[in-house]
């Protein structure tokens, strides 16, 4: 049971990401086999990470010059959110293992695994946006902070929804 409610919450998180997106990029279904929980994070992660560049593609007006620049960038960062959102990811399979039998102290290191990793998240932003600022005008390289960190808040939001409440 404890594995069908990860694997849930993993494509309710897949899901609720897609919706936030445009209707333009759709997750992919391709796989006859049942997808295992690793599978499915592995394709949730290859899903944000499409729908995230996608998404900047269409709202950041780069010339030649800087998109060739500014996408290196990019990717480089994306791989050290993919740290941050693996570590988050890990955090919530703990939490699904423990709910039934939840204690006081397994509560509050959800709480602070949540404070942390929006620590590290904002820290992680900070240092990106200098980069960014690198090889982008600095309202350009806002604009893609900005667009990224709302991406995340509404993934956020959505995913939360199915993510029950300590009891």
């Amino acid at each position: 049971m404890r594995q069908t409610l990860a694997f849930l919450l993993v494509v309710c998180f897949s899901v609720a990401f897609t919706h936030a997106q445009t209707p333009a990029k759709q997750p992919s279904t391709a796989k006859a086999a049942a997808p295992t929980v690793d599978d499915a994070l592995k394709a949730l992660r290859a899903d944000l990470q499409s729908s995230r560049a996608d998404i900047m593609a269409k709202n950041l007006t780069l010339s030649a010059d800087q998109a060739a620049k500014f996408w290196p960038v990019f990717n480089s960062y994306q791989k050290e959110q993919n740290v941050i959102i693996d570590e988050q990811l890990k955090d919530i399979q703990k939490y699904v293992d423990g709910y039934e039998t939840l204690d006081d102290a397994t509560a509050l290191g959800l709480m602070s695994a949540h404070f942390k990793r929006d620590a590290k998240m904002n820290a992680l932003r900070e240092k990106w946006l200098a980069e960014f600022q690198k090889v982008l005008p600095t309202k350009l390289a806002v604009r893609a902070m900005q667009i990224d960190r709302r991406l995340s808040l509404a993934a956020q939001l959505e995913g939360s929804a199915y993510i029950p409440l300590v009891q």
